[in-house]
This record gives C-alpha cells, structure tokens and sequence, in this order.
C-alpha cells in the first residue's frame, strides 16, 4: 500500500464510479452548449484580491475557507473558491464584452477549494459546471440558465429535488432592506461574530443555519416586502418565463446564498437526499460584481452545478445513468504471431472509432477470456495460430456466448456492422 494518502477532505476520482461524474459533466455542458455558451478555462489559483473584493469579506468562504499561499516573488494568491469571479475576470481581461455581442455567453468546469469540515456532500476540492451570461440585464437570460439548470437535471434523471427562487433587491432598495434588518438584528441576542458581520453585510446572517439563530430570525423583515417596482417587475417577469416553461419552483423569502456579490434574481436546487448539505446547485444575478473587481458596468447573471454532489443525490434516487461500455471489443491473442496481427486490428479498430482493447500480459486462454469478461465489451476477437493460417479469427458474442468465425480481412467491417 502506498505512504502517500489523498489529503484529508479531498477524493480520488477512480473507475467505474469515475464514469458517472464524466457522464453529469457532459450532460450539463450539452445543454449550455446547445444555448450558445463557450467554453473558458481559468487558472486553478488567483490573486487573493479578486476573491475578496468579489465574494466578499464578511463571507464564510474569504474569511475562513480559502486557501492561500505567497509566491516566492511575495504575489499573495488564493486557490480559487468558486468559478464565477474568476471566468469574469477572464472575460474582462481579453475584452470579450467590447466585442459588440452581449450578453458573452460562458461555461466552465472544474475543481475548487474550500477549507471546510469535512462531512456528506461538503468537501475542501470539489468539482462544478458553472454557466455565466455577462454583460446584459434581461429576466429572459434569469430564466434561461434556470430552465438550463433544470433541463440538465432532468436529462440525468433527477426528479426528487426544488428549485427555490428569491430576489435579493438592487441598489436602490436593498439599502432601506439592510437598514431593517440591521436594526432587527441588534436587538436579538447574538454573539460577538455574528453581530460583527450582520454591521457587514446583514444578509449572511440570514443564512446562518444554526437552529439557535434561526430560531430568532423567525420575524425578521424581509427583502420581498422592501423591492422597489423595477425589481418587483424583473422578478415576476422571470417567475412568469420559468413558470410558462414548465419548470416548478418554490419562493422563499430567506434564500440569499453564500456570496456578496447577488443582487435581485437568487436560486437554488435542493436535493432532500443529501441530508445537511442539501444544495446541488445555485446562481443568480450579479450586476455589480464586474465594477467590484475593477472593470465597467456589466450585469450578469450565472449559475455553477455541484457535480460531486449532483452524483450523490443520483445515488440516493437510486438513478443509474445509461452509461456506454468503456471497451466495445477485446482482442485474445494466443501465439507471437497472433500478438502481432491482432495487435494491429485493435488499432485500426480505434481508428475507425471502435472502443477496443487487447490481452496484455502475455495471458493463457482463460486469464484472457476472464480479463474479456472484465471489461464489459460486447464482442472478443480470438485467434491462434491455426486461426491465422486459415486467415480468419473467432469473433465471440460476449453475451449469447455464439462464436464464429471472421475473414481477417473483413473484421473490422463485421465488428462495426455488429455494434451499430
């Protein structure tokens, strides 16, 4: 056994269970794909700058998770926490939104970091999809990623989780909001950090899931009750689009979510089946984020899709993904010559897009046969030596268990016309 161990909080993404996290990876990228979005690649780290300016102080997530380290040049970065102040920075950098095309339209996958207990569902490297529209305010764009989000969702055969749906106000009338709900707040009996942050930012004190806040929190004003009319119109015209979509969604009132940077359309999917850690997902609108970091006024309006988590609400549904065998044909060679000769129909076999694979190893019969098996592929190709001088090789149906025997000049058509 190795000395070496996965560190503490983080996982090995091994086969077969590697195949599922893949397989809700390219689910969610087909449906963001399919509505216009490009890829984007960021740096696994960042100046620690751009999170805290962005995310925001008084959050969990700059104040106590983050991982950061110092350069030998003294350049103070951060593994990145999450995916969207990164992708609009990036988006900012290479001056996509003076291109004269807004909304840019992107997605993203990849791992992030957190410095967090580790327990179900919560990890300190994670893996997420993320999909991002900068650079236009229009509800359609809200309503759009959600119904993407749900479409994903529903592609992979979810069924047993909400969408809940809030607005978080703007400019104009979250100011008055904050001002009510810090006054609120200062006369509960808090502790020192708590009442540190709600002078902060009041909202994350909102999303404190201890009970004994909570508990307190029951007649705290709410954000719905102070929206100015251009934010209560934005907001019910998103509710109106998801809902003539067909998409069933939940308001909630208290949903402000973990980062600074939201301002009027917030959401979130929730799976019961994942106990404490009940997220898959979430997103929102974040219209002054790109000012945050230093760049013009660009609203935007994003999500990122937990795909370790994702898997494991799958898994608590008990959905199996329809999954495509890994290997199609295995290849049994029995002799040097056959080694050589099946050797090179493997690889013309990939060529033509065939999943194939070979007996390494130098194997008898049964330890080939057994690794054939293993390997899930629908058909073997067998050949000895006898095989070879009569020109053919035994093609066997791994599950009917019927063998017969293939011109070695016309296997790789028989095989493609028996996998099609």
């Amino acid at each position: 056994m190795s000395t070496f161990k996965a560190p503490k909080g983080t996982y090995d993404l091994i086969p077969p269970r590697s195949a599922k996290f893949l397989a809700v990876r390219d689910t969610i990228a087909t449906q963001v794909k399919n509505a216009g979005y490009g890829y984007v690649e960021t740096p696994g780290f960042e100046d620690v700058g751009l999170f805290s300016r962005g995310v925001g102080e008084s959050t969990d997530i700059v104040s106590k998770e983050m991982y950061t380290l110092t350069t030998k040049g003294g350049d103070v970065l951060a593994l990145r926490p999450e995916g969207t102040a990164s992708v609009l920075r990036a988006a900012l950098e290479a001056n996509l939104h003076k291109q004269g095309n807004l909304p840019v339209k992107l997605w993203y996958s990849g791992s992030y970091y957190r410095y967090e207990r580790q327990q179900a569902g919560r990890y300190r490297h994670f893996s997420q999809v993320g999909a991002e529209a900068i650079g236009a305010e229009d509800p359609a764009l809200d309503a759009e990623l959600i119904i993407l989000a749900d479409q994903a969702y529903r592609s992979l055969g979810l069924r047993d989780y909400r969408i809940l749906l809030n607005s978080l106000g703007d400019k104009e009338c979250r100011p008055v909001y904050r001002e009510a709900l810090q006054t609120f707040l200062r006369g509960l009996d808090l502790d020192e950090d708590t009442l540190r942050r709600a002078e902060i930012n009041p909202l994350r004190v909102l999303d404190d899931k201890r009970e004994s806040v909570q508990k307190q929190l029951a007649d705290a004003p709410l954000l719905r009750d102070y929206l100015c009319d251009a934010c209560k119109a934005y907001h019910e015209e998103v509710r109106a689009l998801i809902t003539a979509a067909g998409v069933v969604f939940e308001d909630d009132a208290k949903l402000v979510r973990g980062l600074d940077y939201y301002t009027r359309t917030t959401f979130e999917f929730v799976h019961e089946g994942l106990g404490s850690q009940s997220a898959v997902g979430g997103g929102g609108r974040y219209d002054g984020l790109s000012e945050m970091i230093g760049g013009p006024a660009l609203p935007s309006v994003g999500w990122a899709l937990g795909v370790d988590r994702t898997v494991l609400a799958l898994e608590a549904e008990g959905v199996e993904l329809d999954l495509p065998a890994a290997t199609s044909v295995f290849a049994v060679a029995l002799g040097e010559e056959a080694r050589r000769v099946l050797f090179g129909k493997v690889t013309e076999l990939r060529r033509e897009g065939v999943a194939a694979d070979f007996s390494f190893g130098g194997k008898g019969l049964k330890g080939a046969m057994k690794d054939a098996n293993r390997s899930g592929a629908r058909l073997a190709v067998v050949a000895g030596e006898r095989d070879l001088a009569e020109g053919v090789v035994q093609l066997k149906d791994m599950e009917s268990g019927e063998q017969q025997p293939v011109a070695l000049d016309d296997l790789v058509g028989t095989v493609k016309a028996k996998l099609a």
